[in-house]
């Protein structure tokens, strides 16, 4: 092999990972533009699930909203900000409503029962609301009180 045809070729192996070189820094680029913009995506995703948890423990200490409804809500919402915050003791009053309520239809499902069920359905949902109202409003001061030291306490 000559010489001549060496060089073209070490010019063209040359050319050939210098492409390849910027080609991967295309991707890394890339890559971490899209986890910079997957962690943005799950920030805001919890800042507007803490500001909705700020809502609805405020609607149910102020009883605006059923205990049934504002406890799923609480119960959803603190599973989306951090998935052990469900599991703390001062917090655990949302997921036993939950528990104890999920199998009660809802929506469309709620319609296609009889007047009977849904009076047996009501009267069920009624009987939890009534024996966890203290412990569910007492969770819901807790929230409160929890949001009151800042986004440090995620941490």
């Amino acid at each position: 092999m000559s010489s001549t045809v060496a060089l073209l070729l070490f010019v063209v192996a040359v050319l050939i990972i210098a492409g390849l070189v910027a080609y991967a820094h295309k991707l890394r680029s890339e890559v971490k533009r899209r986890e910079a913009f997957r962690l943005e995506e799950e920030r805001r995703a919890q800042q507007n699930s803490l500001e909705n948890l700020d809502y609805v423990v405020s609607a149910l200490v102020q009883e605006q909203v059923d205990i049934t409804e504002g406890s799923w809500r609480c119960k959803v919402l603190l599973e989306i900000v951090d998935p052990s915050l469900s599991e703390r003791p001062e917090f655990q009053a949302f997921a036993e409503v939950y528990s104890r309520t999920r199998h009660l239809k809802t929506h469309s499902a709620r319609k296609q029962l009889t007047p009977r069920e849904r009076m047996q359905e009501d009267k069920e949902r009624l009987a939890v609301e009534d024996e966890m109202r203290p412990a569910v409003l007492a969770a819901a001061a807790e929230v409160i009180k929890w949001r009151a030291k800042g986004p440090s306490v995620l941490h």
